[in-house]
């Protein structure tokens, strides 16, 4: 793999300052926040097209468990901008993605004030964008590590390790990882109290406690990071059965569930 220039490294870092000030929930400036402050008709950057839609196939496939409507609530349970980590009195509710938002592709229309977190598609999203410059770039072999959700592309395979989310110093498996996507999450990440943690329930308000961890394989990292994060929840069986997807997921009682296609080896 090659080292990128001072060009290629500033156009890395361009790219993702973009990315941030239009997503991220925990800037003042960005247009998440804007749109927070300012109901009505907002049009979105030309890269919200895959994000949105995916994650319309993943608020369906969850029966509204997966949304992008949960920032107020996150917020209301202490994960806010400010990282002040103590849950308010009253937990805001998530609302329903008919009653708050309409999408045409270009647009986003809202009803109210409503706080967008797309955290549990945007990082991967991000690592796929990274990728595309890269190989824009003429690298194409790379791998873009970010923290959770990696990138590999080329003929070289990297072996990858998968976290025991209640030890980090082991794993419960090791899966190789070659012209792909892998994406895991688990709730012994991004925690600050006892049941909180950032998973929520789009339909209870709550943080979810029957799954644990989960690690999910798919062509690209936008779809790896959505499934990682459906993985919390029941979903269509369709949904883990496509083409390139495989995955694991450890239960709190210590089960670990995979799928058949699954390429790695498991340790338990």
């Amino acid at each position: 793999m090659d080292a990128l220039s001072d060009s290629q490294r500033a156009a890395v870092l361009e790219r993702v300052e973009r990315f941030d000030h239009d997503w991220s929930r925990f800037r003042h400036d960005s247009l998440v926040s804007r749109i927070s402050r300012e109901p009505g008709r907002h049009r979105l950057p030309a890269d919200a097209g895959p994000l949105l839609e995916w994650y319309r196939a993943l608020y369906e496939a969850t029966g509204g468990r997966v949304s992008p409507l949960v920032g107020r609530t996150m917020e209301s349970l202490g994960y806010d901008a400010a990282y002040r980590l103590t849950p308010a009195s009253t937990i805001v509710s998530v609302p329903a993605w008919s009653d708050a938002i309409a999408w045409d592709g270009e647009y986003l229309d809202t009803v109210g004030p409503v706080l967008l977190d797309v955290g549990a598609a945007g990082k991967g999203y991000l690592a796929d964008l990274i990728s595309l410059l890269l190989l824009e770039a003429g690298i194409g072999t790379h791998v873009v590590d970010a923290s959770g959700d990696i990138v590999a592309r080329g003929a070289t395979s990297e072996a990858v390790a998968l976290e025991h989310p209640a030890d980090p110093s082991k794993a419960i498996g090791v899966v190789p990882l070659a012209d792909g996507a892998l994406a895991a999450s688990a709730v012994n990440r991004r925690t600050w109290g006892d049941g909180l943690h950032h998973v929520i329930d789009a339909v209870t308000g709550l943080p979810t406690s029957s799954v644990i961890a989960t690690w999910a394989l798919a062509p690209d990292a936008l779809h790896a990071d959505g499934l990682a994060t459906a993985l919390f929840f029941d979903t269509t069986p369709a949904f883990t059965q496509a083409p390139g997807v495989s995955y694991v997921r450890m239960f709190a009682d210590g089960r670990v569930e995979h799928s058949p296609s699954f390429p790695g080896e498991l340790f338990l």
